[in-house]
């Protein structure tokens, strides 16, 4: 099969903190992660269709004339798509979920013939391809007929696909696509080859129905992965999708409910919770920052990671939920990631191994080091306080050891959009946040001679940010000090008569760095919302948003954009970058700005009610990562931060 490239933007996730999976609203799973939700990942390619007249027709085959109906089933992470076509007298309604605690996913088929007058007598087939562990070589295909599944495996991975209903026909390996197409699936049982196929009878009368319930059994054995598709198949759907509904159910009953009485908000505040929930690691309690999508790094540098910046924003909005058990183990996982130096690198996989990097980002560290402080103010766990405190000291002391004498800023490491190396404000501001967050746990351990030593090194950065980063001209903070630039910009710069400078390194390189970067950007609301270099009245915050709002929002569809001149997938407005400013309008009091911002990322949710990374700036429909964690924690934090503001929102 000449594979489709999959496609970055996705509709749906479904999992269970050890699966993880991601659909389209046709029903077709693009991509499954276990036994962690970062990685590895395991499809290539699973479809599903009927035969009909000869030939198969493919459910998710728009071209071919099929429609779906895709929604999550309220209050759960159980997605339903429902595929009809005018062509084809039968319809389907596929419905999709992790169960809890298990090793295993679930896919019912509802078949209905939508005919009154003639029968339908035919076969289901399902075709599924593996790349097992990101590896398109030395994958098996076998037919276990003591378990009448078909089989995936490669080391210490085993995929069984298998039903309660006793299939007709398989082929592992062979060309099985090929043969899929030509109707003669020919019972080869072991290929070294990463595809295979199975197919089962089904008997329509007009208007009646059948049903198939396809498992997707895990194990890191063939008798372990059988023993699991064993299970699967003791109980019928039924049971399992109660027990699905009702673990959803009771998760959220755990969680501080929605404050806001609005049916949209409630949906989308829940169904935040329920993706944070997934985006959790139920074995290391690392947090992600999205599901990958582009494992090849074609357009971006991927996203199944563990950012420290992020989710120190996402365990918070855990907190503030309800969900602190989630943030706690979140937290316990950050230790096993931290370097012996006392710093946190860019983003970590879940067992807290260093992922693909680009260098050093000093606000990730200092981020969960303010997220630790706020945990603990939250919940008062002396014992998570304690748990800490080894890496605090540390964290703190890398912190310190990371100032420039010359400006008083931490010393140049990259933005928190990892585009560019200087002396970023609002890197400056983390590292604020983590210092006073640090002295705050040391005065919790009595220990007076850090906590002034710690607040005095903060006190001196927010004095070196006011005293050195203002831009007049432009009525807002600059983004950053000594930003490194190419030869050719320095140059430029320089016939402007702007400040610059360069300087060779230890071995030989020259470096060129602006002095002043005076681009306007989202994050310098970092500095007020969350980590309290400034009050949201004081002036210079104050000019600064009103500047951040009046250059960056996209004209053609609202919504705020990172900084002026994005071009990162074209400069969108970001769902996380606009309730980045509802959360200072708060803050500042200025409710009817801070309303018509959260509408706007309210109204921009995708069609299953998650949240995206980005809005396209044209047409207003998702443009980039859906869901993206981030996006997520925000909202949560917008809803409950406009409730304690005493705001009702006319949403």
């Amino acid at each position: 099969m000449n594979h489709e490239n999959k496609p970055y933007v996705i509709d749906a996730v479904i999992g269970n903190s050890k699966f993880l999976a991601s659909l389209g609203s046709n029903g077709r799973m693009y991509r499954m992660w276990w036994p962690n939700i970062d990685f590895p990942q395991h499809v290539d390619v699973i479809r599903s269709g009927i035969r009909l007249g000869g030939a198969v027709t493919w459910f998710d085959d728009e071209e071919d004339g099929w429609k779906q109906d895709a929604a999550y089933t309220d209050r759960t992470n159980i997605i339903e798509v429902s595929s009809y076509s005018e062509r084809y007298p039968v319809s389907v309604k596929l419905t999709t979920f992790a169960v809890p605690g298990e090793d295993f996913i679930v896919r019912h088929y509802a078949f209905t013939n939508t005919s009154s007058e003639s029968a339908i007598d035919s076969e289901f087939v399902l075709y599924s391809s593996f790349r097992i562990a990101e590896n398109q070589l030395y994958n098996s295909t076998m037919f276990d007929e003591n378990r009448d599944a078909l089989a995936h495996f490669r080391r210490e991975y085993f995929f069984m696909l298998g039903s309660s209903n006793v299939c007709t026909k398989f082929q592992a390996g062979g060309s099985a696509w090929e043969k899929v197409l030509e109707g003669q699936l020919n019972g080869n049982e072991i290929d070294m080859a990463g595809d295979g196929a199975m197919s089962w009878n089904i008997q329509l009368p007009p208007g009646g129905s059948s049903d198939i319930t396809v498992y997707i059994a895990a194990g890191h054995s063939r008798e372990e992965a059988g023993e699991v598709l064993a299970r699967a198949k003791t109980k019928g759907i039924e049971n399992w999708l109660e027990a699905t509904t009702s673990y959803w159910h009771s998760f959220l009953a755990g969680t501080v409910p929605c404050p806001i009485d609005n049916e949209a908000v409630r949906r989308l505040y829940e169904r935040s919770l329920l993706t944070m929930k997934l985006m959790s690691d139920e074995q290391t309690g690392t947090v992600i920052a999205a599901p990958e999508f582009d494992e090849h790094f074609s357009r971006c540098g991927g996203y199944a990671y563990s950012w420290g910046r992020d989710a120190a924003f996402i365990a918070t909005a855990m907190d503030r939920s309800g969900l602190t058990s989630l943030s706690e183990k979140f937290y316990d996982w950050s230790l096993s990631a931290q370097d012996k130096d006392g710093s946190w690198q860019q983003r970590h996989y879940h067992d807290g191994r260093l992922a693909p990097s680009w260098g050093l980002q000093i606000d990730e560290g200092a981020s969960l080091l303010w997220g630790m402080w706020q945990h603990f103010e939250r919940t008062g766990n002396t014992e998570f306080a304690a748990r800490m405190w080894p890496a605090v000291q540390a964290g703190a002391g890398f912190l310190l050891s990371f100032i420039d004498p010359e400006t008083g800023l931490p010393l140049p490491s990259k933005d928190l959009w990892e585009e560019r190396t200087a002396e970023h404000v609002y890197s400056a501001a983390a590292v604020f946040g983590g210092l006073k967050a640090s002295a705050a746990f040391a005065a919790h351990h009595g220990d007076k001679a850090l906590t002034e030593k710690w607040d005095a090194a903060a006190e001196a950065i927010r004095s070196s940010l006011l005293r050195s980063c203002w831009n007049e001209e432009k009525q807002s903070f600059y983004r950053g000090l000594k930003l490194q630039v190419s030869e050719e910009a320095y140059s430029e710069a320089a016939a402007q008569s702007l400040p610059v400078r360069s300087c060779t390194t230890s071995k030989g390189y020259v470096r060129y760095e602006l002095f002043y970067d005076p681009i306007v950007d989202i994050s310098l609301i970092g500095l007020s919302v969350p980590f309290g270099v400034l009050p949201a009245d004081d002036p210079r915050m104050e000019k600064t948003a009103d500047t951040i709002e009046r250059l960056l929002t996209v004209e053609t569809v609202n919504g705020i954009k990172r900084y002026e001149n994005d071009h990162y997938i074209g400069g969108n407005p970001w769902i996380l970058t606009t309730l980045w400013l509802c959360h200072y309008r708060i803050s500042q009091g200025n409710i009817e700005s801070a309303e018509r911002l959260f509408k706007w990322a309210l109204d921009h949710q995708t069609r299953l009610g998650l949240l995206p990374e980005q809005v396209d700036k044209s047409s207003g429909d998702t443009a980039w990562v859906v869901p993206l964690t981030w996006s997520h924690a925000m909202f949560v934090l917008a809803v409950h931060m406009l409730t304690e503001s005493g705001a009702k929102p006319a949403v």
